[in-house]
């Protein structure tokens, strides 16, 4: 009897708890091959001159990596790791090891959906099916009370009818133990030399003030830090949400975790956790319901002067803004990270005194947030311009205002 051999093509979720694809292949599977790739087109330099991938970003992915393959070495398989573009690849290795299936999450953002059809395309020159799964979501697109074609643009509406009528699925058990193949081949994760960075933008790293390292182990003690009832930091969310963007852990299972530490007394603070996730469906819905809809130039009335990389990174270097502004543009090139309510008054700031375009905002952000999510990321500063699919969400105080309220006031 031919053996069924299943390849899981990893790229954002990264653990072995909540995660469906490999849950299945697991239970489908007589032998299971675990891919990563390091995509050299998330290490290049963008139209707008920024990085797809900064370094801070960038050492964070390798740590997660590294740490998923350790762990899936400890319960039996390992992770192999390439340096190239998936569908260059992706049919050689299944010839290798007589693959019969592949496994993957389906994104939603145009990069990521041309990656996965042309390695379906590779793969049908071999006669092997690429399975789409769907699963970065906290509500789950098949639990939705209506399509996705007839979610409601205003994010109130959608909240309001996926709490009424949805419900979040409980957390699969992690995995505990895999049959790979027993002559995988050795591979190695690429150091950032190899992805490309220059020795001194490494020597950076030194300066980065509170680093988050990457890791499901990691990401399970971040979670149990920030939840507790004492923990008041305006930095919680933001400490997350880069594991949930390359899957150390999944919407559902911070949700359930939310959920176990809520408290009455400090009410605010986890319904304001709960609907950082709920926007975060929403963009990724939105951007599924209309396609490439953040990333089209938004319709503002003004003619944005600033519409290239470059004259923005000349606009930062020059200096010639408030002392708090600096602040939080520092803090965002150092460690990669920024609670969301700086992101909106830094946002804010390039787009009302710079007149920033909202793609160039999004690209500077890109290129340096650990927790960078296209439709997120994008979907946030369409709303930030004022031309957000929620129209009655997008922002329409100052800056200054939102300093004040957001920022100085917590200081």
């Amino acid at each position: 009897m031919t053996k069924k051999v299943i390849l899981v093509w990893f790229r954002n979720d990264l653990r072995v708890h909540d995660n469906e694809i490999l849950h299945e292949a697991v239970q489908k599977g007589d032998i299971v091959i675990p891919v990563y790739f390091f995509d050299p087109r998330y290490f290049r330099t963008n139209d707008s001159s920024f990085q797809n991938t900064g370094v801070i970003r960038a050492k964070f992915l390798l740590d997660s990596v590294t740490h998923f393959k350790s762990t899936l070495q400890e319960i039996g398989a390992d992770l192999l790791v390439f340096h190239a573009q998936p569908e260059d690849v992706m049919g050689t290795l299944c010839a290798k090891y007589e693959v019969t299936e592949v496994y993957h999450h389906r994104e939603v953002a145009q990069r990521e959906t041309s990656i996965s059809e042309r390695v379906e395309e590779a793969l049908w020159k071999e006669k092997i099916n690429l399975k789409h799964f769907i699963g970065h979501t906290l509500y789950h697109k098949e639990d939705l009370p209506i399509p996705i074609r007839d979610i409601p643009d205003p994010f109130n509406s959608f909240k309001k009818k996926v709490e009424k009528e949805s419900f979040v699925r409980p957390v699969l058990p992690a995995v505990t133990r895999i049959t790979t193949h027993p002559h995988l081949e050795t591979t190695h994760i690429p150091t950032l030399e190899a992805l490309g960075f220059p020795p001194e933008v490494i020597a950076s790293l030194d300066d980065v003030e509170v680093p988050l390292y990457g890791g499901e182990e990691k990401a399970l003690e971040m979670i149990e830090m920030t939840l507790a009832a004492d923990y008041d930091d305006v930095n919680d969310y933001n400490l997350i949400s880069p594991y949930i963007a390359n899957g150390a852990i999944s919407p559902a299972f911070y949700y359930h975790k939310i959920k176990e530490h809520y408290h009455s007394a400090n009410k605010k603070k986890y319904d304001r956790l709960l609907m950082r996730l709920l926007w975060r469906d929403y963009f990724r819905f939105m951007l599924k319901k209309y396609p490439n809809i953040f990333f089209k130039p938004s319709d503002s009335k003004t003619s944005a002067r600033v519409t290239s990389g470059i004259v923005l990174k000349e606009l930062i270097a020059d200096g010639n803004y408030p002392p708090a502004i600096g602040e939080l543009i520092q803090e965002l090139q150092t460690t990669g990270n920024l609670p969301y309510e700086y992101r909106e008054i830094l946002a804010a700031y390039m787009l009302q005194e710079w007149d920033v375009d909202h793609l160039t905002g999004a690209s500077f952000f890109e290129e340096y947030l650990l927790d960078y999510a296209p439709a997120t990321t994008y979907g946030y500063w369409l709303h930030f311009a004022g031309s957000g699919t929620s129209p009655k969400d997008n922002l329409k105080i100052s800056w200054e205002e939102l300093l004040k309220k957001n920022y100085l006031n917590k200081k």
